[in-house]
């Protein structure tokens, strides 16, 4: 049991504080009052980038002692700085960009943080995901967001498969030069529903192409895609399938070999295969491939 008060003087006490500060994700305007102030008041900031978080810096005059915490040094930084947090320094924990702690290491700080019953603290501020959702025309009462999908096609499949009755929205980030692939693979397993691809929120160049999945793959095919990119997709509900619908995807719980062998009980190989790659949305060649490895 763990019960934080983040701003009673015990825990001022007892050790220093975790702050997790919203820094800009183009536009240096988003930067706000409180976040400027929690970065000149800490004792030392943690940084993903170092050389980016010190633009940042310089900007707005804070001279803040800066450190490098990030997915390669997490092991060896982070028990170091739940030592400075416990002997009672504070620290700020920044990313490249937006919200620290969502799909980087900060998340490993803050559950150490937690364990330790050292004050977490956030101070919001500008968030890529929820931006994109806010703009993107599409239900916002129910998301999930997704973070980056696998690069391997095998993977993506599989990755998108779990995600095909989810009722919610969903959001995930993507780069320019794989989304093309990723819209291809989307298309295959969801369907032709209704997305939006946004890049370069907040900056000169930000864009939000709605539509069908469809639609954006022929978008893209004659705009070459540049930027970083929030996807947001329709979820299940959106699309019309029923609750009964979602469920009805028996197969959901189990690997393409027991699906194959389901169907091995009426049919022959050949045909079960086939089968299979229709449910899934895959190519019958990599369901070939992976059960008679």
């Amino acid at each position: 049991m763990n019960v934080q008060k983040s701003f009673s003087e015990a825990a001022s006490e007892s050790s220093g504080s975790l702050y997790l500060v919203a820094t800009p994700i183009g536009n240096l305007e988003d930067m706000t009052f409180r976040a400027i102030r929690t970065l000149k008041e800490v004792q030392l900031i943690a940084a993903e980038d170092t050389r980016q978080t010190r633009k940042l810096l310089t900007h707005f005059e804070i001279g803040t002692r800066i450190v490098s915490y990030h997915e390669h040094n997490k092991r060896a930084s982070g028990p170091e700085l739940i030592r400075l947090l416990l002997e009672g320094q504070s620290i700020a924990l920044v990313s490249d960009a937006g919200l620290p702690a969502i799909s980087d290491p900060g998340a490993d700080l803050v559950k150490e943080a937690v364990e330790n019953n050292i004050p977490v603290i956030p101070i919001p501020g500008a968030n890529a995901a929820l931006s994109a959702l806010i703009m993107s025309g599409l239900p916002t009462d129910r998301f999930l967001f997704a973070g980056f999908p696998p690069r391997e096609r095998k993977s993506l499949m599989k990755w998108l498969q779990h995600m095909q009755a989810q009722k919610g929205t969903l959001l995930f980030y993507e780069s320019p030069h794989r989304i093309s692939k990723t819209l291809d693979a989307l298309q295959e397993c969801l369907g032709d529903r209704q997305i939006a691809c946004v890049r370069e929120l907040t900056k000169r160049h930000e864009e939000a192409v709605r539509g069908r999945v469809s639609e954006c793959i022929s978008w893209f095919a004659e705009h070459p895609p540049q930027g970083e990119f929030c996807i947001v997709v329709e979820g299940a509900e959106g699309t019309g399938a029923s609750e009964q619908q979602a469920d009805d995807i028996w197969w959901s719980e189990l690997d393409l070999a027991a699906h194959v062998a389901h169907y091995e009980e009426q049919y022959d190989r050949k045909e079960a295969i086939k089968m299979v790659a229709v449910d899934r949305g895959l190519p019958k060649r990599d369901v070939y491939n992976e059960v008679n490895r």
